[in-house]
């Protein structure tokens, strides 16, 4: 028979082994906590840093090269979304179209070109480097005609380091192109001083890569530090700088300063005029 001093020193040791049990279960589950946040730390570090590195003006035609330098410094997410500027999309959709060579040299390099993004977010005129760009303004007037660029987003738009709008990919999500590539052209133009790309240039995206532009291009809002690296093709008029101000007011997704712009900036029709 079982004393009750026996009981007693039982009962202890049977509380004593729940509370190390418990104790046990605590530090397991602590640990596998902290294991969980330290992942998701790590994944968010990660995540900053290939944000970082990406690059603003690549031509996605070719995902496994590498990004143009971005010249971006993170900044902290606004707090609320600012509302659309832009209206919606014309009726239409996208013309899938590809070809294998650069078109054939059909403009006039003595006369003078303009083009005209009509986009849901107001006009954008652009008067052409003809002569210093020949194979690029040449390209732009053979795939505005074939309607290439109408009904496409501009998928990207930089608000931090360098100030860019840039369009001209049918898939909408920068990986996409007409099929083929066009030389780099005036990348001794004047205006590029001091490694920098002024407010109201039209220039190529490409690669990283020397020749690899095709249909990406960026728009400068605003004075930009980049290495004469993209073909600068064309000068945005007064009305065109008002309208990609309009779309920058309006941020980017990220919050980081390289996004899809909030704005649905899209062109409706590109049109190439000889005048």
């Amino acid at each position: 028979m079982v004393s009750q001093e026996q009981r007693r020193r039982q009962l202890a040791r049977e509380k004593f082994l729940r509370q190390q049990q418990r104790r046990t279960s605590a530090r397991r589950k602590a640990h596998m906590r902290n294991s969980v946040i330290a992942s998701v730390l790590g994944v968010i570090v990660i995540g900053s840093v290939a944000l970082y590195t990406t690059g603003v003006l690549k031509n996605g035609q070719d995902d496994k090269k590498s990004d143009a330098s971005s010249h971006i410094t993170p900044s902290a997410a606004p707090s609320s979304k600012a509302p659309d500027p832009c209206a919606k999309p014309a009726a239409g959709s996208i013309k899938k179209q590809s070809w294998k060579t650069e078109p054939a040299m059909s403009v006039d390099t003595s006369a003078k070109y303009s083009m005209k993004l009509a986009t849901t977010c107001g006009d954008i005129g652009i008067a052409l480097k003809t002569s210093a760009a020949p194979h690029t303004v040449n390209s732009f007037d053979f795939l505005a005609g074939k309607g290439f660029f109408d009904h496409t987003k501009c998928h990207r738009l930089t608000t931090n380091g360098i100030y860019v709008l840039q369009c001209g990919d049918p898939t909408g999500v920068g990986s996409g192109g007409p099929g083929y590539t066009i030389p780099d052209e005036n990348l001794k133009d004047p205006s590029l001083k001091g490694n920098k790309y002024p407010a109201g240039t039209v220039a190529m995206a490409n690669t990283g890569q020397k020749h690899t532009g095709g249909s990406q291009f960026f728009l400068v809002y605003k004075d930009s530090p980049l290495p004469p690296s993209y073909t600068p093709f064309g000068t945005i008029d007064a009305a065109g700088l008002k309208v990609l101000d309009k779309i920058a007011a309006a941020g980017e997704s990220t919050g980081a300063g390289d996004g899809a712009p909030n704005a649905t900036v899209v062109i409706n029709k590109a049109t190439v005029t000889k005048s």
